[in-house]
Order: C-alpha cells, then structure tokens, then sequence
C-alpha cells in the first residue's frame, strides 16, 4: 500500500516539478519577467538644501518614478551653539491616498518643495532631516534621518552625519529583526493563519486529526498536536523557501502557484480520493498514514502527525484569510530571513487552535466518549474528501479542457480499483500497481488541441484584464473595478457568488458605468504576477477599484468582501462625492 501512495506522490512532485520548469525558461517573445529590483533609499529619494536671498532653507526633494514620500512622516529640526533654532515649516499640499499602514495620508510623487524659515539668526547650525517613503510595487523603508550642516553666513551647505545611521536606513522596513513593523506583521501573519483553519478546503483535514484525540491520551494528545505543528510550520517553510528561491532566479509567482500547475492539482485530487476511500471502509491505509486509530503511540502515528500538517498546508494553498495578504505582500518585499519568519509565523498561526485542543480539558470534557459514534463520523468525513477531488478535478479542467479532465476522471476511476485490488494477494496485488500506474499515466495525459478557459470564463459585462487595456480605459475617464481571481482560489469564487455576481452590485456598476475586468491567474501568468506585486500582493484575491479620473489612486478593497464593502467603494469613486483627489 505505501508503494501504492508513493507512485502517487511521484506523480504530483514530478509535474509540479515540470511546470516550474516550464516557468524558469525563458519566453519566446523575450525574457522572462524579472523580479522588481528596488532602489536604493539614496537613488528613491534625492534631496537638495540650499539657503535663499532671505535667509530661508529650501528643501528639495527629487524623487524616482513610482516612488513616494510621506507628507506627515517629515521631520525638521535646526540647532547651533546656542540651541534649537525654532522653524516654521511650509509644505506643499500633496496627494491623497488610502495607505496600507497609515490610513488617510497625503503623499508626494515625483518632487516636493518645501520652504523653512528660522526662527531667530543663525550662524552655523545642523539641520537634520526626517522622512519615509515606499515605493508603489510594494516596498516601505523605514524612517531615515539625514543631517547638513549650514553656514548662513557664507551661504553653504554640506552633507554630514554618522555613516552607521545612514547605512541602517538604507535596508527595507523588517530587515533589522525586533522592528516594529515586523512584529506587527508577524502578528498579522499569526493571525490570518489561525482563520485557515476555518476554511472549507481545510476543515476536512483539520476533523481527522481532531477525531483522533478521542481514543488517546493526554501524552499522546501534547505529544502529536507538536508533531503536526512541526509538519505545518515546517510545510511553510519549505513553500517559502521555493518561492523566494524562483522569485530570485526572475520569476513572477506568489501564494499558492503549485495549484497553477494542473499535474499538481490532479495528483492531489488522486489523495484525497484515496483517503475518502480509506474513510469509506474499502482500504484501510493503517494508523501510520490516516492516524486515526489506536497506533497514536508508535513511530508511524508520529509520522502520520507530521504529514497531516503538510496535508493541512498544500490544501489550504487556495484559501487566503483575512490579514494575509497583508503579511503575504510585506514578505516578498523582504530579505529572505525576514520573508521565511513570516510564512513560519502564518504556519504557527495555522497550527495554533490544534495545539490548544490538544491541552485543552474543556475540549477533553466536551468531546464524547470513545464508541461506534467514531466510525460513524469517519465515514461521514470521507464525503468532504470526495467534494474536495471533484472540485480539483474541476479546477483541472478549466486549466487544461474537457478531455484532459475526462482522463483525469477515468485515472481516479483506476485509482479505486488498484486500491480495492490490493486487499487480494499475489494477483491481486499485481493488477492494483497496473491500476495505479494506469492511473498516473491518464494523470499525465494532456490533449493536444485543448486550451482550458479559467475562471468559469467572463461573463456578460465582464472584460480579460491587460495592461494596455486597463490603461485605455483609465485614460478614456471610465471606472473600472480589477477582480484578480483563479477558479482554484475557493475565497475568490465565495466572494463572486455571495457579493459581486448578485443583482444589487451589478445594477451598481451598470448605474456608475464601471467596467468589470478579470484578471484570470487560474494558469501562470507573469503580468499578472507582476501586478499583483505593484500593489503588495503576493497572492489571491486582489481587487482595485479605480475611479473615472485618471490623476486619482485606486481603491483596495479587502480580501474578504461583503456588499457594503463594494457599493461603500463605489460611493467613494463617483464624481459627485469627495474620493481620493489630487489637491
């Protein structure tokens, strides 16, 4: 029977192996999209001091395309031999925009001109300098201070300060462990891996390992909730290190890419259909893989702990809980170091409410007696396996098409057989590898001449996202609302059928004359890769909601929508409500 799963995990490591392939060579039109290279704190901002006709300081700033600064996040201070110099400070007004961190900001773009005027005269005196920027694509550094000594007398101006304070602020915001920012996302992270578990391609999983704490006891409960704690965070880690490991060698990918390869989602439709079988009663795998019986104790129940938590990983891929994207979208832009704390933190956050069940007495208390209420329920739990492969089976055939499906279909159909077959010894075993390897083989299998449509294909009033269009449409004055989305993205396709394809949101966008776009990343797109990380996103659901002028930031929305979330997002972009405005 291990031979059995192990051609099973050939099968989904080997394609997935194969489409990262696919996507580290280069593409025919050019070169493969390459990761976004952020400048240096020198380069981004530029800064100019100079002393006026009238005694005032001119502050200067040139600053990069793409790049911005803060408005509220400058600081300025003057002193000489005889203390602080008191100074009235004239800045420009700037433009509006909802930030990440701060909330309602103003922000500059391009150049700010800022005038000081002391307060009394002043011979030579040090100026020090405070601000922060971040750069559109994602990136945020921390707050930099920047020191000149002024001459008033000769009228020049030099640049000093201590070089150990200018270097620290050239690293990204969470570079330097113990930051603020980063504990704060870390605790974002921590959090929005607790609310996986509250997702429906999770909960299945999660029931299983759960059910076996009925029959154990409390050393064995302790013993086996670490264990799979290990498998998760470990599991997150592991896509962590793969992602920033394809990211540095160019490529545009983000949070659950192996569900773009459709080897990988079939070869993982073939798991969960061999464990609903296993719950079924038609095989049994042994407590060392489903760890739901009394071998808890033994060395194989610690491995099965283990694997339920990488399990519980690879299924939770689609879902992308609340302040994930949050965390998710500030790792990306990190040092690797940082990055790999993040995901460990969202794996700790995931692993956190079994852990506790796992100590709890109340839930030990609450929790029935051991009885035939077990079996009962372990059958029942096989059905949510079967809805997970026919959805993954689903997910593969819009990648892929209808034929590649209908294969996929028939493997599984194998699958069962070879399973059933190997209760039976010698010739029995035989034909179950011959099915198993059937079933491999039509889980490779791709038509030739099938392309798959994604994304349940665009509907009346909806539009395929491009650059170039979305560009047209903006410049033409029209609003438009980006739905980033895949059908594999179980979050996406909950928040299309409860908020955005009801009648209410569509009768609002027909009234505002907004165009519905779909940016479609059911199958590896590196545009869309490369959008997404534009605006501090490194997965799925990303929506934007841009106004009809051109000169005005989009609105992000959040991940998880609901009605008044979007029609609130749609008061705030007409033309006869104030919105986010250049001043």
């Amino acid at each position: 029977m291990r031979a059995l799963l192990a051609s099973l995990l050939l099968l989904g490591s080997g394609l997935l192996q194969a489409q990262l392939g696919t996507l580290a060579e280069p593409s025919p039109f050019g070169a493969a999209t390459p990761t976004v290279q952020f400048l240096p704190v020198e380069e981004a901002y530029q800064v100019e001091v100079e002393i006026t006709d009238d005694q005032h300081l001119r502050i200067y700033w040139v600053i990069a395309d793409t790049y911005y600064l803060y408005r509220h996040r400058f600081t300025f201070s003057l002193s000489d031999a005889q203390g602080d110099v008191p100074l009235e400070v004239a800045l420009p007004a700037g433009l509006q925009r909802e930030d990440e961190y701060f909330g309602q900001v103003e922000v500059y773009y391009d150049q700010a001109d800022i005038l000081l005027t002391p307060g009394r005269a002043a011979g030579v005196a040090t100026l020090a300098l405070g601000s922060q920027g971040c750069a559109d694509a994602g990136l945020c550094y921390p707050p930099q201070t920047q020191y000149f000594q002024i001459d008033f007398a000769s009228g020049s101006v030099s640049a000093t300060g201590a070089p150990d304070r200018a270097a620290s602020a050239a690293a990204p915001v969470g570079a330097s462990a113990g930051g603020a920012t980063l504990l704060y996302m870390l605790l974002l992270a921590f959090v929005g891996g607790s609310i996986l578990n509250l997702m429906p391609c999770v909960f299945p999983i999660l029931s299983l390992k759960v059910l076996s704490f009925a029959r154990s006891s409390a050393h064995d409960r302790h013993l086996h909730s670490w264990v799979y704690c290990a498998g998760v965070v470990a599991s997150f880690v592991l896509v962590a290190g793969a992602l920033i490991a394809l990211q540095q060698a160019g490529q545009a990918i983000g949070w659950g890419f192996q569900l773009q390869s459709p080897g990988f989602v079939i070869a993982l439709a073939y798991l969960f259909v061999a464990m609903g079988l296993s719950l079924s009663g038609l095989v049994e795998f042994g407590g060392n893989l489903m760890n739901t019986g009394s071998g808890l104790a033994d060395r194989g129940g610690l491995t099965g702990s283990f694997f339920t938590g990488v399990l519980a990983v690879i299924v939770a891929s689609p879902c992308t809980a609340p302040f994930m994207g949050t965390a998710l979208g500030f790792a990306i832009s990190q040092p690797p170091y940082v990055a790999l704390l993040v995901f460990a933190a969202l794996g700790a956050g995931m692993a956190a409410p079994l852990l506790m069940l796992g100590y709890s007495g109340l839930a030990r208390r609450v929790m029935p007696k051991p009885g035939a209420w077990m079996e009962t329920l372990k059958q029942l739990l096989a059905f949510p396996l079967y809805a997970t492969a026919i959805w993954l089976l689903w997910v593969a055939g819009r990648q892929t098409g209808v034929n590649t499906m209908t294969a996929a279909l028939t493997g599984a159909l194998m699958l069962a057989l070879g399973l059933w077959l190997w209760r039976y010894r010698r010739w029995g075993r035989v034909a179950a590898i011959a099915c198993v390897l059937a079933a491999v083989s039509l889980g490779s299998w791709r038509a030739l001449d099938e392309t798959g449509t994604g994304a349940g294909g665009l509907t009346a009033g909806k539009v395929p996202w491009s650059e170039q269009e979305l560009a047209k449409l903006r410049a033409a004055g029209t609003p438009v609302f980006v739905d980033v989305t895949a059908d594999w993205c179980i979050t996406c396709l909950a928040n299309e059928s409860t908020v955005l394809q009801t009648q209410e949101v569509t009768e609002a966008f027909a009234r505002q004359g907004v165009v519905y776009m779909v940016a479609d990343w059911t199958n590896y797109d590196a545009d869309i890769a490369a959008f997404l990380r534009r605006h501090g996103r490194n997965g799925i659901p990303l929506y934007l909601m841009y106004p009809g002028d051109p000169s005005r930031e989009p609105l992000l929305l959040p991940q998880l929508l609901t009605r008044n979330t979007v029609l609130d997002a749609l008061s705030a972009i007409s033309p006869q409500k104030p919105g986010i405005t250049a001043k």
